[in-house]
């Protein structure tokens, strides 16, 4: 369907109030606000079209791209409720306990993240995994859950934006036309100082925080040794995910790699060789019977229901943006700003802007990346401008936005799996707001620079 700008802007107008109004007027979950709204804008666009089937092929298409995403929170649910009955997250638990003390948890957390989802290359099995973990040990040194999904998140995306080995970080180039290699060294300019800085503001307020309470500590170690038996044969599991996804074997194998090698570990190192209660952790998740509440609310959690929450917001979120492709309301702002184009420096600052405005409407990662990457790559062309300015800009507007969005399928992730609302994380992933900043001034600086440079010599 064509849309004009003016029309375009009205939907999103009428998108964004009716969003607002429903989330913090009507304290509506973001399930209803999403679906009252997706609604509201179905009947726009069957008085538009007068095509019911037209506006439900739409929408079914939107979720047609969720079932990876979907396959994928549903796996890693299982995995998290196995390492948890393994005993995996319990030794991480007790390892970090004794080696990571409270003023320096934040800037750890950002490293250990940073350095699993290099190997990775996924969000996703960091958080799900290690992150839990990581988690764990905040609680019980009583750092703010907000502070340590910050900086879990944060060091998180820094792998799925850098890693070779990541989806966005092969998609973007390949959109954008520009080799794996350059797009990777060409980020390092908004990624490093943007990293720098968010190590910096971590290391900051983890020493501002205070000590740790010792005997609260020894309780949660007790509390652990008592319930399991806490070995080194448990990190087994994880370093084979590890291995596998460096190896770059498809994530679906993988997750199930891990579950198989969850469940021989809870056999043999727990002593746990009860098929139906497996199945029954996968199914529902863990349940640790400790009396510590605090170790009992980072081991009980896990199994496939955990993350029903999560997959309803995205396949309703993804309908509702894939009415919206539909009506052509991407396009039609893209194709206006493309209009407004006037500088080099414009031109990456509005791929970031239209990169960050798929990830609200739709909620999801590889449309924010693709529809804007298609639509500026031949606006680029023409200018004269480095394709490497717009496959980064496309990770920086794209790929790390997602997760500040509670409708996203990162954010709706991140969200169920650490138990904190992304509007309670997002203020602290520091990482993620200070790369589009860094590549929207490092746009008209250095574009800048070499537009005033060409304009003297000819």
């Amino acid at each position: 369907m064509q849309m004009k700008g003016k029309e375009a802007v009205f939907v999103v107008l009428m998108s964004g109030i009716s969003l607002l109004a429903l989330m913090f007027l009507a304290k509506a979950t973001p399930h209803m606000a999403i679906f009252g709204t997706m609604v509201l804008i179905g009947g726009y666009a069957y008085y538009r079209t007068r095509d019911f089937k037209r506006i439900e092929a739409a929408m079914i298409s939107g979720i047609r791209e969720a079932i990876m995403p979907v396959l994928i929170l549903l796996l890693i649910g299982m995995l998290i409720g196995v390492w948890q009955m393994s005993g995996t997250v319990a030794t991480i638990l007790s390892i970090g306990l004794d080696t990571i003390s409270a003023q320096w948890f934040l800037p750890s957390v950002l490293l250990i993240t940073m350095i699993v989802s290099s190997f990775t290359g996924s969000a996703f099995t960091t958080v799900g995994t290690v992150g839990v973990a990581l988690f764990g040990i905040g609680m019980a040194l009583g750092i703010s859950p907000a502070l340590a999904a910050g900086a879990i998140v944060s060091g998180a995306l820094f792998g799925d934006k850098m890693s070779p080995l990541s989806d966005t970080t092969n998609f973007a180039p390949a959109v954008a036309g520009v080799k794996l290699f350059d797009h990777i060294r060409f980020m390092m300019g908004t990624t490093v100082p943007a990293i720098l800085i968010t190590l910096v503001l971590f290391t900051l307020l983890g020493r501002s925080g205070q000590a740790a309470d010792t005997t609260q500590i020894a309780e949660a170690q007790a509390a652990l040794a008592g319930r399991f038996n806490l070995s080194w044969l448990t990190l087994l599991a994880p370093v084979l995910v590890a291995v596998l996804a460096f190896r770059r074997m498809p994530v679906l194998p993988t997750m199930l790699v891990g579950m198989f090698a969850g469940v021989l570990t809870a056999g043999f190192v727990q002593g746990n060789w009860n098929v139906t209660n497996w199945f029954g952790v996968m199914q529902a998740g863990f349940k640790s019977g400790v009396e510590n509440e605090t170790i009992a609310a980072v081991l009980d959690r896990g199994g496939l229901e955990s993350m029903l929450w999560s997959v309803s917001l995205v396949l309703i979120a993804l309908a509702f943006g894939g009415l919206l492709r539909e009506l052509g309301v991407f396009q039609a702002i893209v194709d206006a700003l493309l209009e407004r184009l006037k500088s080099p420096g414009s031109s990456v600052l509005s791929v970031v802007l239209s990169s960050i405005g798929v990830n609200l409407l739709a909620g999801e990662q590889y449309l924010s990346i693709l529809l804007p990457g298609q639509a500026f790559k031949q606006g680029f062309i023409d200018r004269g401008i480095d394709p490497r300015y717009l496959s980064r800009a496309l990770e920086d507007g794209g790929t790390v936005i997602n997760p500040l969005i509670p409708w996203g399928v990162s954010g709706a992730f991140f969200a169920a799996t650490l138990g904190v609302p992304v509007l309670e994380y997002a203020p602290f992933a520091f990482f993620l707001w200070l790369s589009p900043i860094f590549s929207i001034i490092l746009g008209y600086v250095k574009l800048g620079k070499q537009r005033e440079t060409m304009r003297i010599a000819s």
